[in-house]
């Protein structure tokens, strides 16, 4: 297990942190908590960078590395979003638009397997990129509301603090729906590209 294929694989235990420290509610739980599980999302979201550009460097790129890259965003992106739902962090309404990113991510991956039993692995298109970067953009606005919110309610006056967290609360609900266009729209071209694994008997 090479260096790359370790911080791809870390991005799943970092996604059970970052719940795992949102968990409590801020009356339970201690100070600047909020903000730990955003810098613990910041470092999970830059491996998603990282684990890439270090393989491409030393010469460790793989079809392990290639598959579990993308199963390690999906794991990522959808733990957080269905998590911050549960957790009453993201309103009601945000419900239809993560079942539909949800749909498209296990279509997606259902494509993937089937590919790979054919002996096929299939690489991230870059419109599926800018999905997971506009997904992870969201995330980060979501959990820089809540630390915002709680850890730093003491550190400006009142109508800064709460136009702040107003501004970054609308620009996560904003960056949802975006993502949840750029999503479906990826998911589209993707099956376009790849319906072939699915309808032919034989390999291709």
């Amino acid at each position: 297990m090479n260096l790359p294929n370790l911080l791809t694989l870390s991005r799943i235990p970092l996604m059970l942190v970052v719940i795992g420290l949102l968990y409590p509610p801020p009356e339970e739980s201690w100070s600047w908590v909020r903000t730990i599980a955003l810098i613990v999302f910041l470092f999970a979201a830059l491996t998603d960078w990282l684990d890439g550009w270090l393989a491409r460097k030393f010469g460790q790129v793989s079809e392990f590395g290639k598959f579990m890259d993308a199963l390690s965003d999906k794991v990522l992106t959808l733990g957080m979003f269905v998590s911050l739902l549960a957790l009453g962090e993201l309103g009601k309404w945000a419900l239809f638009p993560i079942l539909l990113i949800l749909s498209r991510e296990l279509l997606i991956t259902g494509l993937r397997l089937v590919a790979s039993g054919r002996g096929k692995t299939l690489a991230a298109e870059k419109i599926g990129k800018l999905k997971t970067v506009i997904q992870l953009t969201c995330i980060c606005l979501i959990l820089a509301k809540l630390s915002m919110s709680v850890d730093f309610a003491h550190y400006a006056t009142q109508s800064w603090h709460q136009n702040l967290v107003l501004a970054l609360d609308f620009s996560g609900s904003l960056t949802l729906l975006l993502a949840t266009a750029i999503t479906v729209y990826s998911g589209i071209v993707y099956m376009a590209k790849y319906w072939r694994f699915f309808v032919e008997e034989n390999d291709p």
